[in-house]
């Protein structure tokens, strides 16, 4: 099991940018699928992003598609979710989440039947 560690949130306005970060520990990150869920006040916990052990796969929900991006750097044991055109509705706060089967397999993602979990990092949207 890989120990997570978020960064990265922050206030920002809307029309901005933020970049997370998410450091792993354990020499078998790499074979990790890594991914991103949210979780906004009074709302239930929602799959953002995730990428296979390569980062050559990935899959976005369709509420972030076109805006957010999920990438990886195995050298650095660190993921990264770079969010663009970030609006109020994305405020919440942001998991880091890693499945040690390594492929991208997606119902899992959606339901968030995922391992390993980070402590989160705040994101708020203000308008």
């Amino acid at each position: 099991q890989v120990q997570l560690v978020e960064s990265g949130g922050g206030l920002v306005q809307a029309g901005g940018s933020l970049r997370l970060s998410c450091a792993a520990s354990g020499r078998t990150f790499s074979s990790y699928a890594m991914g991103w869920f949210r979780q906004a006040p009074g709302k239930e916990r929602e799959f953002v992003a995730a990428c296979d052990w390569r980062g050559g796969n990935t899959m976005n929900a369709d509420s972030v598609k076109g805006r957010f991006t999920i990438s990886r750097d195995n050298a650095k044991n660190t993921i990264y979710l770079q969010m663009n055109s970030l609006k109020p509705e994305d405020t919440a706060v942001y998991y880091c989440a890693a499945d040690d089967r390594g492929a991208l397999y997606g119902s899992t993602w959606q339901r968030g039947d995922i391992g390993s979990w980070g402590q989160g990092t705040q994101v708020t949207v203000f308008a």
